[in-house]
């Protein structure tokens, strides 16, 4: 009984050495220095002390002292951007940056409302055919595979159709072509774009293609995507390509707000074994001046819960001499441009409206109505 009570008073006197008894998060050890329990230490270093303070999550550091092999990027402490609190654990983030470790920057003003914020790995840079992802979706967005050390850091403002600006503030003004604007030949007729959609069929599918449907998407320079209805592929013979063609356009022409206000097309069948087809898209309209987005082609089946439905087309992608079989390509670059209020006048970014100049009218500012 004498040596247990000797051993335990022991104990004791060798807990009471360690400072403030580790503060109840950590063990003494023998030498009477605290072994801290995670994410508990004291001051910058958190070697040890008394265990008192709490230690705050550690991130990539943004900008850090690369050590002797050059090596940069390491933890720090709320990623060197923020100050911890040491009786929550919790990081006091710099303006700028934001999460549980400073890890994230912010978007400049929350994008004003008229916006998301997105990572920089999640930016989706296809606009047309050609940008979007090789592995036939695409009707979606591809991204690059972004693998540098702030991949889940850095944020910018991805705006919602008409704002724009790097905080998604500004409203977009129409656009349209300088009413002054002069062609390099004036004897020359008037180019308008010309975009070709090109469906190839493996010869295998060749019997799948009538009646099946598919639908084309528009994306203004203002940043709306419109859908059409679905298009029945009726091209069986050549009998068929007025009609068909005519239902292309028809299909355009009935998106809303007249974003298309004017657009001609023209179906041709290249080869019949295989089956390939091309489908020329004019766009004539003063709405559409200018080389336009180009058009997109869904051709995936959609029928559940899907708008517009589609049974789709079995098309195939290639790339073949140079030709992108399967998406679109722009065959004839107009001779019009398409600038910001017709480049005469000046954008309202608070309204959207354009505040033409003297002598100049239109919600583009694309009519003359005086000569000076």
């Amino acid at each position: 009984m004498y040596s247990a009570a000797l051993l335990l008073s022991f104990v004791a006197s060798a807990y009471a050495a360690c400072d403030n008894h580790c503060s109840g998060h950590g063990t003494c050890n023998t030498d009477d220095v605290c072994d801290c329990y995670d994410n508990w230490g004291v001051g910058l270093s958190h070697d040890s002390g008394d265990c008192s303070e709490r230690t705050c999550p550690y991130e990539i550091a943004w900008v850090d002292t690369p050590d002797l092999n050059g090596n940069f990027h390491k933890y720090l402490e709320c990623s060197g951007r923020g100050i911890c609190q040491r009786d929550s654990g919790e990081c006091a983030c710099f303006d700028g940056y934001e999460g549980k470790g400073c890890q994230r920057s912010t978007c400049p003003n929350d994008c004003s409302g008229h916006g998301t914020c997105e990572y920089i790995e999640d930016l989706a840079y296809g606009n047309v055919w050609s940008d979007y992802s090789a592995t036939g979706l695409y009707e979606y967005p591809a991204t690059f595979p972004y693998r540098d050390w702030d991949r889940e850091k850095e944020r910018t403002c991805v705006c919602d159709p008409h704002f724009g600006g790097a905080d998604c503030s500004k409203r977009m003004c129409p656009f349209g072509n300088d009413i002054l604007d002069a062609r390099d030949d004036q004897s020359i007729s008037l180019k308008r774009q010309i975009q070709r959609i090109h469906f190839y069929f493996p010869a295998t599918q060749a019997s799948n293609i009538d009646l099946q449907t598919f639908a084309l998407s528009f994306k203004t320079k203002m940043g709306e995507t419109y859908t059409t209805v679905p298009i029945v592929f009726d091209y069986v013979s050549t009998a068929n390509a007025g009609d068909f063609a005519n239902d292309i356009q028809l299909a355009l022409l009935n998106l809303p707000n007249r974003v298309i206000d004017g657009v001609t097309v023209s179906v041709a069948q290249v080869t019949t074994s295989p089956p390939e087809y091309t489908i020329d898209v004019t766009f004539t309209g003063d709405a559409v001046q200018g080389n336009q987005n180009l058009l997109i082609v869904h051709t995936y089946q959609c029928l559940d819960g899907c708008t517009p439905k589609i049974t789709g087309l079995p098309v195939e992608t290639r790339v073949e001499s140079g030709l992108n079989h399967g998406g679109v390509t722009q065959t004839q670059s107009a001779d019009y441009n398409s600038f910001e209020c017709g480049r005469r006048g000046k954008c309202d970014y608070d309204t959207g409206l354009c505040a033409c100049f003297s002598g100049y009218t239109g919600e583009n500012c694309n009519t003359l109505h005086a000569l000076f």
